[in-house]
């Protein structure tokens, strides 16, 4: 079965893009609005050179433990609502290569803009989602936050955490609980 793997939160310890804003710009609270205004808006608080925001992730963005294992064993693809610029230069770091699937970035000095991958609406959720980059099930979906609950709805198999977690539960859809990918690792084997 395939692995669909979300990025920040996941892949990673920490959320790389709340990492920037809490460092060089600004979060919005929860509940201010969809997820592409609450995206656009507080990625348009982030002024800094895109390179030095990648050397500052590349210093201190951290893999989630298990990480490359489960790169290894199972090449899950990388579908996340961050940036393609800030995700490839922390796996090249980690000297992992696998596909990803993410937004793209416009780092401009007057703020940064969103170049959504598809900046269409979902049917199922209506809002931007990564439902349009997930492969023809079946496959298994791993996540931690607000933009997986629409991906992780269309999985075969869900392995959750945090504010995904959460959702699931309200929804009452199944799922099982990770706290590191070493799980994920030994429930795919």
């Amino acid at each position: 079965m395939k692995l669909v793997l979300d990025w920040d939160g996941t892949a990673t310890e920490r959320d790389t893009l709340d990492m920037l804003l809490s460092e060089f710009g600004r979060t919005l609270p929860g509940g201010s609005g969809s997820f592409r205004e609450v995206m656009e808006r507080e990625m348009a608080s982030l002024r800094l050179p895109l390179e030095q925001a990648v050397a500052w992730l590349v210093e201190h963005a951290r893999v989630r433990p298990g990480f490359h294992e489960l790169a290894r064993e199972h090449r899950p693809l990388i579908v996340s609502s961050s940036f393609e610029e800030t995700i490839r230069p922390i796996l090249e770091r980690e000297g992992i290569e696998l596909g990803v699937v993410a937004n793209r970035v416009d780092a401009r000095s007057d703020g940064w803009r969103v170049l959504w991958r598809d900046d269409s609406v979902c049917p199922e959720c209506g809002d931007v989602c990564k439902r349009g980059a997930l492969p023809e099930p079946p496959f298994a979906y791993a996540g931690d936050g607000w933009s997986d609950h629409c991906a992780a709805l269309a999985a075969t198999r869900v392995f959750a955490r945090d504010g995904l977690a959460d959702h699931l539960d309200e929804q009452g859809v199944a799922y099982e609980r990770f706290d590191d990918l070493h799980d994920i690792g030994r429930a795919l084997t």
